[in-house]
């Protein structure tokens, strides 16, 4: 995934409370040319004083902090800067509180696991799908997620189950393609397909409510 030399990395926020996780997150965004630190902070109270609208395209927040809670940050922050992409980290598996957002700060709120084997890699991706506004779900969770009996999600076929699973993950149409050997076309009917089935208006927050209704209506084995 290398950046076009033309574009400016993303500027990332990190609020995290654990001082060797919130180091190690510093490290490796400032060494990769994708990213840069621009803020670092360690805790609610000192996020809100650093992070000034306008100056960051993704914050990383960590949901248990020493201070107050990471979701309720975000929507703060949001609501200062709609456009600011929000990154939530947890030790706890609890994707389910993005269904809690409100409507207006919906869009660009991703999660990833603290505890699973998210990739550097995976890490990126997130960073950069978060900022262009969709929502991504962490890897290994999706991995283990199942569609719950008589809900819509059960009535996908197992490919479309599997797209819309990869665009959880943060990957593009054209991502998704070179991952499944189809044509950017094929993924593009099996996209409208699943917005079909899950009752979802093609059109610029799809994804978003798709990834969503991913959430709401599968549950994970261990």
């Amino acid at each position: 995934m290398t950046p076009s030399p033309s574009r400016a990395p993303l500027r990332v926020a990190i609020v995290e409370d654990q001082p060797l996780y919130r180091a190690m997150l510093v490290q490796l965004l400032d060494a990769d040319p994708r990213t840069v630190v621009a803020v670092e902070a360690s805790g609610a109270a000192e996020a809100r004083r650093r992070i000034i609208p306008g100056s960051v395209d993704v914050a990383i927040l960590d949901i248990e902090l020493g201070d107050g809670n990471g979701v309720g940050l975000g929507v703060s922050l949001r609501r200062a800067a709609p456009q600011l992409g929000i990154l939530l980290l947890s030790s706890q598996d609890v994707m389910e509180l993005l269904l809690d957002l409100p409507p207006d700060v919906r869009r660009g709120w991703s999660y990833l696991s603290k505890t699973t084997s998210t990739s550097a890699d995976s890490l990126f991706t997130a960073l950069e799908a978060t900022a262009a506004g969709h929502t991504v779900l962490d890897p290994e969770l999706i991995g283990r997620s199942v569609p719950r009996a008589g809900s819509a999600l059960a009535g996908l076929s197992e490919r479309q189950f599997q797209v819309l699973s990869l665009v959880a993950e943060g990957l593009s149409n054209a991502g998704i393609a070179e991952r499944l050997g189809l044509s950017s076309r094929s993924v593009e009917n099996h996209l409208n397909a699943v917005y079909s089935a899950l009752d979802l208006p093609v059109g610029h927050n799809s994804r978003v409510s798709a990834v969503l209704r991913l959430i709401e209506e599968t549950s994970r084995y261990a």
